[in-house]
């Protein structure tokens, strides 16, 4: 081994034999030498040139994937000739003959390639924090957040072997785990549909305005929380007491209308439903966040501390609505934007494993159709929305349209995507007045 190098050192707290510290540039070289050692387990190496921190070795993996990639056996003297004039760079062949002997063993592969991509990780988050230290630009904010959200992506990935998945389905086979997989939505034609709303998933309920977006997204927070489930309300178009009178209208029954001078408007009957309304809300877990800013780094900030105060309780987030979403950075076109945005929301539901509620608006062009039913195309800067949705839901209201109409009170739910299930419309009742869907099948009266 080269004795002139500049060492750094990692601690191995958490993946390393023996809780040793070892040197960077140590494990660098031994991920190489495994190589060298085993040629095909470069096909399990998810270590690339850029995660590594000396110039050389950078060099030589970079040779080693291009033979990779050109189904070129690899062994010093094909990387040798690979490297070309790049061969003086990296200390000539002593030192690919000095990697080629250095790792006694592939078995510790996986420790090693921690150590590498844990540095990598804190070299890149030290200089984007630098970064912003030296200039606390908007721009370097971004930086820094993209940056930190990007290094949470990077690691070993979680394997299992194939017979583990397949006993995992056969327990499946033989275990009554109840009719849904994910979290009750209360609706049991969507709950047909679905299975619930699962962990992971971005579900975008688009409509017009005045369709009952927000009292539907409402519900199914409201749902979950009768479940004892928790809920994320991001509203960055209502205030907080706006928000919760209209809850406390849905849990009641008791007309919107008059929460706006329950003093004077309120019946006695009011008084006794409103106050038993305002008992069950206080004891749900339900946070609302009404700032009318906020970002997708301080929505995953908020989710993050209400995961660690109910870590054992199913969970729901609601956004409402993506186009009101601050976009940090700059981009050339505003779908773009959006496309940043739903990509990271995308990536939060799968890290925190919640399903995310994201409301959206429709274009204009709805209005100038015979047929206002919405479809995919409605949606503002719809590429990227479509692309990262696991499921669309597009609401639509007849009456809202045709005063004339049998269809009077009634909300189609068209799901016109769905990653992992059917695609249909279903029917619900919709109590406008009391901000409440029900199953069709109930009436206004029942609790």
């Amino acid at each position: 081994m080269n004795n002139n190098r500049k060492t750094e050192k990692a601690s191995l707290d958490n993946f390393a034999p023996m809780n040793q510290e070892v040197d960077i540039l140590e494990a660098e070289n031994m991920v190489l030498g495994a190589i060298f050692l085993e040629p095909d387990i470069v096909h399990e190496i998810i270590v690339e040139p850029e995660h590594l921190s000396n110039t050389r070795n950078r060099l030589i993996l970079q040779a080693i994937r291009d033979l990779q990639s050109e189904s070129i056996g690899i062994d010093p003297m094909t990387v040798v000739n690979k490297l070309g004039s790049n061969l003086e760079n990296v200390g000539g062949i002593s030192y690919i003959t000095d990697l080629a002997v250095s790792c006694p063993s592939t078995a510790n592969i996986g420790a090693y390639q921690s150590i590498v991509l844990e540095q990598y990780k804190k070299r890149k988050l030290i200089a984007s924090a630098a970064a912003f230290m030296n200039d606390s630009s908007e721009e370097n904010a971004d930086s820094f957040y993209h940056t930190y959200v990007e290094m949470q992506e990077i690691g070993i990935k979680k394997q299992r072997d194939k017979k583990d998945v397949l006993m995992e389905i056969f327990d499946e086979m033989n275990e009554d785990k109840g009719e849904l997989r994910g979290i009750d939505t209360g609706f049991t034609d969507i709950n047909n549909m679905t299975g619930g709303l699962s962990g992971g998933d971005l579900i975008i309920v688009a409509a017009r305005p005045s369709m009952g977006k927000t009292a539907f997204a409402m519900n199914l927070a409201g749902n979950c929380c009768m479940k004892n489930g928790v809920a994320d309300v991001f509203s960055l178009e209502m205030p907080e007491k706006q928000l919760t009178q209209r809850m406390l209208s849905s849990i009641s029954n008791v007309p919107g209308s008059k929460w706006r001078n329950p003093y004077r408007m309120f019946s006695k009957e009011d008084q006794e439903k409103a106050s038993h309304a305002i008992g069950v809300y206080g004891d749900w877990d339900i946070y609302i966040h009404d700032e009318s800013k906020q970002t997708v780094a301080e929505i995953r900030a908020a989710v993050r501390s209400t995961q660690r105060k109910h870590p054992d309780q199913p969970h729901i987030v609601v956004i409402d609505y993506l186009q009101l979403i601050t976009v940090l950075g700059r981009f050339e076109r505003n779908d773009l934007a959006i496309g940043s945005i739903t990509r990271e929301l995308k990536q939060m539901a799968r890290q925190f494993n919640v399903p995310v509620i994201l409301l959206s608006q429709l274009s204009r062009a709805v209005e100038q159709r015979q047929d206002k039913r919405p479809m995919m195309s409605d949606l503002r800067d719809s590429g990227s929305i479509e692309q990262d949705a696991d499921i669309i839901m597009f609401l639509y209201r007849d009456d809202y349209y045709d005063k004339q109409t049998e269809n009077k009170n009634i909300v189609e739910i068209n799901i016109a995507k769905h990653r992992n299930g059917p695609v249909g419309t279903v029917q619900l009742a919709f109590a406008k007045e009391y901000s409440k869907f029900y199953n069709l099948s109930r009436t206004w009266s029942e609790d």
